[in-house]
């Protein structure tokens, strides 16, 4: 595994962070993905800034607010990124502890609901009506009146468009 900074920040995905930015914003959120930039996206992200205000003059005593809001999905250029804190581990609720990794991909089908999905080695399951069989009959060709025939010979347009089957003499 090699030793970048790349794969330290690649076991903090799905963590929840703390990034300080270079105007002294604060933003949490939930680490998607990054760069070699360092640029971040967050979700469920939200913005913490202080604001300081103005006291009284004499009693030389400031005061400061925090203000909150929400962002939701975000991405922060790596430029104004000045730290990043580990705030939470990734939270069960939203993946429900289905393990990382490839998956395994299945044909959604088009209506086929019923048939079994095709095995990992690429065969099995059967084949959809209307993929695997006979052309459909007016899907893909020209119009009904362009396929006509002369006097009961050949057709008097020889096109073929998807779908249709070739002539037979």
């Amino acid at each position: 595994m090699p030793s970048g900074k790349g794969s330290k920040l690649l076991r903090y995905i799905e963590h929840r962070l703390r990034v300080t930015l270079a105007d002294s914003r604060v933003i949490t959120g939930t680490f998607l993905a990054f760069d070699k930039h360092l640029n971040l996206v967050l979700s469920d992200s939200e913005e913490f800034r202080t604001i300081r205000g103005g006291g009284d003059s004499r009693s030389n005593i400031v005061e400061e607010k925090l203000e909150r809001r929400n962002l939701g999905l975000i991405i922060l250029r790596g430029e104004n990124v000045v730290s990043l804190a580990v705030e939470a581990p990734p939270s069960a609720g939203r993946m429900s502890g289905v393990p990382g990794g490839p998956g395994v991909a299945v044909g959604a089908g088009r209506g086929t609901a019923g048939l079994p999905p095709p095995t990992a080695m690429g065969g099995g399951g059967a084949a959809p009506v209307g993929l695997g069989a006979a052309p459909v009959h007016g899907v893909g060709g020209p119009g009904g009146g362009v396929m006509g025939t002369v006097a009961g010979g050949p057709p008097a347009v020889m096109q073929m468009g998807r779908g249709m089957q070739p002539p037979s003499y």
